[in-house]
């Protein structure tokens, strides 16, 4: 957190609304829209959930194997409290009452071109709507605005990240031109609002096995994301203001 702070308060300038729609107790999966190239849009919400949150909460990340297979990466991961997206790890920990972060655009959001920047990727089929329904958790929508443009990708290098292993490889105005230089991320001014959230206590045990409700669910999650969004881009300035 110490390390991350400077980023979240002095360079992204980050503007957190509806903190207090995140339960003062008790587990609750919050599902964000990804995007940035680089997934720093996790770890700010992160760092908003924990210095604003009136308890000091912990969000706990569900981040992509790839995460847990880098050197490094690894360990840094497993040390902010990250844990493999799957639904075993997710019901765990909202059994144990903690509050539990998914990005369902996965590497299609943080890795789409600019062109393409605030309309959100496929949710997937729903996994995170039945694991919030098993452990009878609300789900709180959140829409973060800025991440988009710390790199605009216009490019993608598929050749060079085969090679990497890797699901992209973005080209920006300024990387690889610049070198290290060009790794930099652009000082925008974000926002990152937590919207109301949807109870799921009110369904029976058998609701998470309907695919029609998680369907529903999914889409309701999705628009509430994306409406959203559209507002708050309505209401900026600019990009770094």
């Amino acid at each position: 957190m110490a390390l991350l702070r400077p980023l979240y308060e002095k360079y992204f300038r980050v503007e957190v609304k509806g903190i207090e729609n995140i339960p003062a107790e008790g587990g609750a999966l919050i599902v964000a829209n990804h995007s940035g190239t680089v997934p720093l849009d996790a770890l700010m919400m992160q760092v908003a959930v924990h210095d604003t949150h009136p308890a000091g909460r912990h969000l706990r990340l569900l981040a992509a194997d790839l995460v847990f297979r880098l050197p490094v990466v690894n360990e840094i991961a497993r040390k902010l409290g990250h844990t493999l997206a799957c639904a075993e790890d997710a019901a765990e920990l909202l059994g144990r009452g903690e509050l539990v972060g998914v990005m369902p655009e996965g590497f299609k959001g943080i890795g789409k071109p600019f062109g393409e920047r605030y309309k959100l990727q496929r949710f997937g089929r729903g996994g995170f709507v039945s694991t919030a329904l098993r452990a009878r958790a609300p789900i709180v929508p959140c829409s973060v605005v800025g991440a988009e443009e710390i790199y605009p990708m216009i490019g993608n290098a598929r050749t060079v990240a085969r090679l990497l292993g890797l699901p992209y490889f973005p080209v920006t105005p300024t990387f690889p031109w610049l070198g290290p230089l060009g790794a930099l991320p652009l000082p925008t001014k974000w926002t990152i609002q937590f919207g109301q959230p949807i109870p799921t206590d009110g369904y029976a045990p058998e609701a998470a096995d309907d695919p029609m409700l998680m369907f529903n669910l999914t889409d309701q999650v999705r628009e509430e994301i994306q409406h959203t969004l559209y507002k708050l881009l309505v209401r900026r300035r600019s990009i770094f203001f």
